[in-house]
């Protein structure tokens, strides 16, 4: 079977969604379901998984036992804070070690600070994290983030939330070509076609929260993502056709034609 790999375990599905921005904690199990995804994100610093005994818990809707816990370090923007939010993340999570790693550069674009970012992933890999890490779509800073030892390469499509799509896509695939981990995009998506596009360029995954959760519909929206991600693996497998501007191919052949009569001509 054509299955995801990230950090030695296999993923059947290759849709990687948030549980941000739902209405419930029901409608977030609803979507994940109809989604079909088996890694699920966790900002750490905005949902409870258990270091506020008061308040409805997470993980009593999503349990680690049925999913992959992914802890993210959205709403960062030092090394410090990331560090420190993903050591709490593995003491909450019994020595969990696969992580998300966003460092943001400021709160109007969500950008990453790729400058903290380097240094936080460094610092995380030593510690033993297994890092998955949210980056821009320099095709040089996913090389160096891989030679720390991240396990995956997670560059936008676009800003976080903007639903804009894939707007740089040849950065995207020098990214893809080189990298030896796997590659996913995340950011930026909108709907179901950015995300068949991104893996029909040939990424390894995608991962999404706000295109799902403020869609009108947004379990219907995760039931249509899930088959645009399947849809645009299996177009990436299967092998595009050659482009061929400005020149037309018949689909019938042309050779044994049953010619014209002068009558029919006539007519």
């Amino acid at each position: 079977m054509d299955n995801l790999i990230i950090a030695g375990k296999i993923y059947s599905s290759r849709l990687l969604v948030g549980t941000g921005k739902y209405k419930d904690f029901a409608e977030t199990r609803a979507a994940i379901d109809a989604s079909g995804a088996q890694i699920i994100t966790v900002a750490i610093r905005r949902t409870n998984i258990g270091q506020n005994p008061n308040e409805p818990n997470l993980l009593d809707v999503l349990p680690p036992s049925q999913y992959t816990l992914l802890p993210n370090t959205a709403g960062c923007y030092t090394v410090d804070d990331a560090v420190r939010t993903l050591r709490l993340a593995r003491e909450l999570l019994d020595g969990h070690s696969l992580v998300k790693l966003e460092v943001l550069g400021d709160p109007k674009t969500l950008f990453p600070n790729m400058v903290e970012t380097l240094k936080a992933a460094e610092i995380l890999v030593k510690e033993g994290f297994q890092v998955m890490v949210y980056t821009s779509d320099d095709p040089i800073i996913a090389r160096q983030l891989e030679e720390i030892g991240c396990v995956a390469i997670m560059p936008l499509a676009s800003l976080i939330g903007s639903g804009m799509g894939i707007l740089n896509p040849w950065n995207l695939q020098i990214i893809i070509d080189n990298a030896k981990v796997p590659v996913l995009v995340d950011a930026g998506v909108g709907t179901a076609s950015d995300a068949a596009i991104a893996m029909e360029l040939g990424c390894d995954g995608v991962l999404m929260n706000t295109a799902i959760a403020a869609a009108q519909k947004p379990v219907l929206m995760a039931s249509a993502m899930r088959k645009a991600v399947e849809a645009g693996r299996e177009a990436y497998l299967a092998g595009r056709m050659a482009k061929k501007p400005y020149s037309a191919s018949p689909s019938s052949p042309v050779s044994g034609i049953i010619a014209s009569s002068g009558k029919d001509q006539a007519a």
